[in-house]
């Protein structure tokens, strides 16, 4: 018996071909599979922020009341959670990470620094990792 059964799993998700599909819109903000760079993480948030922001400020526009303005942004809160964790999710396996590494935001003030550090400023691999080739 030659395999080390004590190593951790990979994942070998290259087709072969050495090409890489981009990811779409969808496959960024809402599955939890694959690898994005910095560049995707920053404009992800960025997009959720504004798209936040613009509804709220178009419903005080419009005259909502606070009660509804309030379950409204409860509301969009919901997607903007999910969005938010396949987004980290796919860029700590942009770091050949875990994507349980998103739990280190659960501690307070230095788990927030370390995310913010580790995903948004430091590269992720070039080359192909447990997480398949980086996307384009």
């Amino acid at each position: 018996m030659t395999a080390d059964i004590y190593s951790s799993p990979s994942a070998n998700l290259d087709a072969g071909d050495g090409t890489v599909e981009p990811l779409t819109i969808n496959q960024i903000l809402f599955s939890f599979k694959g690898r994005i760079g910095r560049k995707a993480y920053w404009l992800s948030f960025l997009g959720m922020m504004v798209a936040l922001f613009a509804v709220i400020f178009v419903l005080s526009l419009a005259g909502v009341g606070e009660d509804v303005l309030g379950l409204v942004t409860l509301i969009i809160y919901i997607p903007i959670i999910w969005m938010s964790l396949a987004v980290q999710i796919k860029r700590w396996h942009d770091r050949n990470k875990s994507g349980w590494w998103v739990l280190i935001t659960l501690i307070p003030v230095i788990g927030s620094i370390w995310a913010l550090i580790e995903n948004g400023f430091l590269a992720g691999d070039d080359n192909q990792n447990n997480f398949g080739a980086p996307s384009s």
